[in-house]
């Protein structure tokens, strides 16, 4: 959609960006009224960039897409600075002593489309979302999660905090202290009064999402690595690691029964003697979980028996994530063998599958649209002999039917372990290997977007 500007506005543009313009364009000129009629520059003392009138921009083939941009790092914005800073130099950040708010400063996004621009401006003068920048953990993300309403945002990491944020501007709401290791998991039930999370500490806790407060300790032989709460909050689930000589098993405990609690011993533990679980949520209506393996293996498990009710293999290596569709139909997986796999959660039938050239970390479906984003890259353990463009860090979006990729998001400096969509579909978070949270909100063309098959 071209941006209707008025014609007497006139648009900064540094020197690099001038070389890519049309020769008509580049070269200063003696016309300083910027009017409409002036396709010329006017440049400032020392040459750190100039002024162009927003028409004669407009003239050249397939810039219109690229104004939001080009204003945001004009002088004639509020608030902004002269001359503005070269957008290709910034980088981002930890946030101000003694705020709960970050934001980034760092407004170099990748489009979400892939479109035919023209050369008219440089290449990185491009449509970009400016994303929310979340900087509450000293450690690598584990985790991401939206709450169900989608106005809290949950991030863990491998480091003892469990923060909570506002998704709309990313403030810190809070944190839930009390773990000593890592925490690998995070989920709230369905009306957000409770929290659960899951520690290498070798505890699984329950904590009051309003107060912060600790209402149950359970503790375990090993990590706990994945845990949940089922579709009406009273019974969760958690899975521990196969370490220490320690078997991996899924425990189930009933919240409404304190004998369990004050016990610590679930009304049903599931061995699993053969691969550990790496990943693991509630199927539809609470009746089963669905746990993927080490070995690639899919299990879906009887909530009430315990047994194994579908067992499929249709991935190669460690399944790193699992996220159900909004209305649990569906199901798609993160793997190691550098694909996502879209499945039934019923069946578990194979549906489709998106391919990439590194390992898959995680993996988000939109509740609004038929898309899949992917975010993954390189083994963290080979990330400092890495340029980030061979490392692969973008998130990745992929059409749901037809499996083709349509664009890409980049922003982090390492891979990036979780994704989540909004629970309104008109953003999506993720979270990397670089501490950082990413909040990135859509510009309008991703809503206008039409796939092209």
């Amino acid at each position: 959609m071209r941006m209707k500007t008025p014609a007497e506005r006139n648009l900064w543009i540094s020197p690099a960006d001038r070389l890519h313009l049309p020769p008509a364009l580049s070269a200063p000129g003696s016309d300083r009224s910027g009017g409409p009629a002036g396709k010329t520059a006017e440049v400032r003392p020392g040459d750190q960039g100039a002024w162009f009138s927003i028409p004669a921009i407009q003239g050249c083939q397939g810039s219109e897409k690229r104004f939001s941009e080009l204003e945001s790092r004009s002088p004639q914005r509020g608030g902004a600075s002269y001359p503005p800073k070269d957008a290709a130099m910034e980088t981002p950040g930890p946030s101000t002593s003694g705020s709960e708010r970050a934001e980034s400063s760092h407004p170099e996004v990748a489009p979400v489309f892939f479109r035919s621009y023209s050369h008219c401006l440089s290449p990185r003068v491009t449509a970009r979302m400016k994303p929310i920048l979340l900087q509450g953990h000293e450690r690598s993300i584990t985790q991401i999660k939206y709450n169900r309403e989608g106005d809290l945002l949950f991030t863990v990491a491998k480091d003892p905090i469990v923060n909570v944020w506002y998704s709309v501007n990313g403030e810190r709401l809070g944190t839930y202290m009390g773990h000593t290791g890592a925490v690998w998991c995070v989920d709230a039930d369905w009306d957000t009064k409770h929290v659960l999370t899951g520690s290498a500490d070798n505890s699984c806790r329950l904590w009051d999402c309003e107060t912060g407060k600790q209402l149950a300790l359970l503790k375990t032989n090993s990590a706990v690595r994945t845990c949940g709460f089922d579709f009406g909050g009273n019974i969760i689930m958690f899975s521990t690691d196969k370490q220490m000589g320690y078997q991996c098993f899924v425990s189930f405990f009933d919240l409404r029964d304190p004998s369990q609690i004050d016990s610590n011993e679930p009304y049903m533990k599931i061995p699993c003697n053969d691969s550990k679980i790496t990943s693991a949520v509630w199927g539809p209506l609470g009746e089963c979980i669905i746990a993927g393996h080490e070995s690639g293996e899919l299990n879906q498990y009887s909530a009430k028996s315990g047994e194994v009710l579908v067992n499929v293999k249709e991935h190669s290596r460690q399944i790193n994530d699992i996220q159900l569709s909004r209305d649990m139909t569906m199901f798609v997986t993160a793997s190691k063998d550098n694909t996502a796999k879209l499945f039934d959660s019923t069946s578990l039938e194979h549906q489709k599958t998106f391919r990439t050239e590194r390992p898959v970390n995680s993996a988000a479906l939109s509740p609004n649209y038929d898309h899949v984003v992917l975010g993954g890259g390189q083994e963290a353990m080979d990330v400092t002999t890495t340029s980030t463009r061979i490392g692969k860090f973008e998130a990745r979006f992929f059409h749901l039917a037809f499996e083709e990729e349509f664009g890409r998001v980049k922003g982090h400096f390492g891979p990036i372990n979780s994704v989540a969509f909004h629970p309104d579909g008109k953003s999506y978070s993720s979270g990397g290997e670089d501490g950082y949270v990413r909040i990135h909100y859509f510009d309008p063309q991703y809503f206008e977007f039409e796939f092209e098959a």
